[in-house]
């Protein structure tokens, strides 16, 4: 038997919207995967949202920029084992759009939902190169 969403990720009980569009992405038969990726994704982005006092519905890009600068600065799995410059800071470029991606379409949702004029995130929000990390938020 599944688990239940909000079994899984507790903080979903805390943002009725956040939960509603994983469980229509989950009803839609998107792969176990994906809702796992998407749901631990999400969880991120509203903890982050609860420690900095941000209400997700109302998040602006600066806001949503909070996250990101979060996910750079977290330690790597591979810590110092990297043989780079950057090693043992933040997240891989992938690894970062990956826990973005769900965010993205949570804002897409809200946005088809009327419940937001546009989404925060653009369709390419983080590029890390040289060490430096930069956040390239585009219209949507």
């Amino acid at each position: 038997m599944a688990v239940a969403l909000e079994d899984k990720w507790p903080v979903l009980t805390r943002h009725e919207r956040a939960l509603e569009w994983l469980r229509i992405w989950s009803d839609l038969g998107r792969a176990p995967r994906t809702i796992d990726a998407y749901g631990r994704g999400l969880t991120e982005y509203l903890q982050v949202c609860e420690h900095e006092g941000i209400d997700p519905l109302e998040a602006t890009r600066a806001q949503v920029g909070v996250f990101v600068r979060e996910l750079t600065r977290r330690p790597s799995r591979r810590g110092a084992n990297l043989l780079d410059l950057d090693s043992g800071a933040g997240l891989s470029n992938a690894t970062l759009q990956q826990r973005l991606v769900p965010v993205r379409l949570f804002y897409d949702f809200l946005v088809e939902e009327g419940a937001r004029e546009s989404n925060p995130v653009g369709r390419r929000a983080v590029s890390k190169s040289g060490g430096m990390v930069s956040v390239l938020i585009t219209a949507v």
